[in-house]
């Protein structure tokens, strides 16, 4: 095979990478019906090439000379299947006709008579191929073995003066393995909303030589540069729709007409990557009070009592590591645990800090006997439980606590208020029973540390932001379409933000491209659509701890977050690395108007994280995540059933993860 012939065939191959490379790029980005499956057929040219040493034919004929290069052009056929999830990455199968027929350079047998070797060489190969699309475009590229079976093993020899030789090649081998690598692109020909898709995809490939010995003897190689077109189809699944609530709109409705409302503005935060779960180290505040039942002076059966002899045994230690037995009940079972055993841990820190004193305060609505009822049966049981001495414990009874959850002027949820109001706190002039904060005025107990496992972690919701929606529309829901044209809805919603898992999300894929849709009905009556797109990938569980601080607020108090300034700077500040990532998400009850306890939510976390930045101004690259919830039900910590469920929930959490 003459230089100059495999100087062509590179040529015409770069020439067709960088024809497809420029389309690629040149191709517009477009929201296109993706199916899973595709089946076609392709036709090519092969361009082969052989090199080696050749000169026993078969077992009947060895040439006088050897011959050593050759080049062929032969067709090329098959059938095909493509499995694309996304559009990332796939798979590829031919089945095909593969023509490795050629012509040897001619040479010179020793009586000076020229001589000829034709061939024509021919397999049906089973071709599986990795299919990447790099760019997320039409352009992609291809590589895997290449299995062949041979259909055909003929040969013409010819020599001056001597009779031609039409016969088969000896030794053959059955079957061949090599490899081949490729580019393509694809171009559609139907229109984009069709769920019958068509496309013609030019393609070049190579098919090495490596393990492309034809014979089992003797050293002929032969290598092939392939290029060619497939005509592929593919129909794409219906669109299912996942949650229940119907979408405003019809789904075969006609075309809607957008309508533009300056006041509304639609954005989506999506976290960069969706953890399944998380293992913490959690540092978690022990609320300062034991809530009773309305109307009753005995200690709710929630809370964990024990007796002499199980309290002999319990120490507060025990409950930082012991999961509890069902993790089901609700959505913070592992703390919940923790604080239902408040009155044990009182009692062991009581017992281990012989100079400490309590004092407990029940309160009672328009009924102070039943509060000073309240903390006299909590006084009993330290005594008689744990053994406390009785002068220790102080008990007083009054209408209202002293930080009440039911304001002057209060109208609404009032039942949940009075709940919250008729409970016995706890309060202590000794550093050995408060928070590591605030001193002697620190509404919390010190806390405990505890070891849990965070499913469906906060970070991982994508959060939809419709500013203006609560004053400009009756309601909105959103559409999240996958590449497959999947699309799942969720709404309809009337505040101005909502959040989905990104773990429902995703569903079983382990990543994502999603176009999001919003469509929002006016307090007129008309449509109007908003769009964006995110991506998602799903992580495998990390294997690393991470550390986790809440700040707990008052009803209704924002302002608090300043008595919490030398906790953030001087215990959390020092625990979070260099190139470290802070994820503060700032929650409330669901008392009151949504937007409101969005928006103070945030506030919340903004000024924890201004806080710690102004702390951590000399390290590097600290990468911060803030959200604000409000009383989003989806990510609240807890399920604001109980008193407590809403005390908890009226916090910011500072997640600290490894770098």
């Amino acid at each position: 095979m003459s230089k100059n012939y495999i100087d062509k065939q590179k040529q015409f191959l770069l020439l067709i990478i960088l024809l497809v490379s420029g389309i690629a790029v040149n191709a517009q980005s477009v929201t296109r019906v993706q199916p899973v499956w595709w089946f076609g057929e392709s036709g090519a040219i092969n361009f082969n090439s052989y090199r080696g040493t050749t000169q026993q034919i078969n077992n009947a004929l060895t040439v006088p000379s050897a011959f050593h290069k050759g080049d062929g052009v032969k067709p090329y056929a098959s059938i095909l299947a493509e499995y694309r999830p996304n559009k990332t990455w796939g798979g590829m199968l031919n089945i095909a006709y593969d023509n490795r027929g050629g012509k040897f350079d001619a040479v010179m047998a020793p009586c000076n008579c020229p001589a000829s070797l034709t061939t024509n060489l021919s397999y049906i190969t089973i071709e599986p191929s990795i299919r990447l699309s790099p760019f997320k475009s039409a352009f992609y590229v291809f590589a895997g073995p290449t299995i062949g079976i041979n259909i055909s093993k003929s040969f013409n020899y010819t020599q001056l003066n001597q009779t031609d030789k039409n016969e088969d090649w000896s030794a053959i081998h059955k079957t061949v393995v090599s490899a081949q690598a490729g580019a393509g692109f694809d171009i559609p020909l139907s229109a984009k909303t069709s769920r019958t898709q068509m496309t013609l995809s030019p393609f070049a490939s190579f098919q090495t030589d490596l393990f492309e010995q034809p014979r089992s003897i003797e050293s002929w190689a032969l290598f092939t540069v392939r290029t060619g077109i497939a005509l592929k189809f593919g129909t794409a699944r219906k669109t299912i729709p996942i949650a229940t609530a119907p979408l405003p709109m019809a789904v075969n409705a006609p075309a809607l007409i957008v309508i533009q409302v300056k006041d509304v503005q639609f954005t989506v935060r999506a976290p960069k990557v969706v953890p399944n779960r998380r293992q913490v180290k959690e540092t978690f505040p022990l609320i300062n009070s034991v809530f009773f039942t309305v109307g009753s002076a005995e200690i709710p059966s929630r809370y964990i009592l024990l007796n002499k002899n199980q309290a002999t045994d319990f120490r507060e230690n025990q409950i930082q590591q012991e999961q509890p037995s069902d993790l089901n009940q609700g959505r913070s079972a592992r703390q919940l645990a923790v604080y239902h055993n408040i009155l044990n841990i009182l009692g062991d820190r009581l017992r281990a800090n012989p100079t400490s004193a309590i004092l407990l305060s029940g309160s009672s609505i328009n009924n102070i006997a039943e509060g000073k009822a309240m903390a006299e049966n909590i006084k009993q049981y330290l005594v008689n439980v744990y053994g406390i001495d009785a002068s220790r414990i102080t008990t007083e009874g009054s209408s209202k606590p002293s930080i009440p959850s039911l304001q002057p002027g209060a109208t609404e949820q009032l039942a949940l208020l009075n709940e919250e109001d008729h409970r016995v706190d706890i309060s202590s002039s000794s550093p050995e029973l408060l928070m590591q904060v605030g001193g002697a005025t620190s509404p919390f107990l010190k806390p405990v540390q505890i070891s849990a496992v965070q499913d469906n972690p906060l970070d991982s919701y994508v959060l939809f932001n419709v500013e203006g929606a609560e004053k400009s529309l009756k309601s909105w829901s959103v559409n999240v379409t996958d590449e497959k044209g999947i699309v799942q809805q969720y709404g309809p919603y009337t505040e101005d933000q909502a959040s989905v898992s990104g773990k429902a999300i995703l569903g079983n894929n382990t990543q994502g491209n999603y176009e999001i849709n919003m469509v929002g009905i006016t307090n007129n009556g008309d449509t109007i659509t908003k769009e964006s797109s995110v991506s998602l990938i799903k992580a495998d569980n990390p294997k690393q701890e991470g550390l986790r601080y809440s700040i707990l607020f008052n009803f209704d108090k924002s302002k608090t977050i300043l008595s919490y300034k030398n906790f953030l700077t001087a215990v959390v500040a020092p625990l979070i690395p260099d190139n470290g990532t802070v994820i503060i998400h700032g929650h409330t009850d669901n008392i009151g108007d949504a937007n409101y306890n969005l928006k103070l939510s945030q506030q919340r976390a903004d000024a924890v994280k201004n806080i710690l930045q102004s702390a951590l101004s000399t390290k590097n690259n600290i990468k911060y995540e803030v959200y604000g919830f409000g009383a989003d039900a989806n990510a609240a910590p807890f399920e604001n059933i109980l008193p407590e469920d809403r005390f908890y929930n009226r916090t910011v959490i500072i997640d600290i993860l490894p770098n």
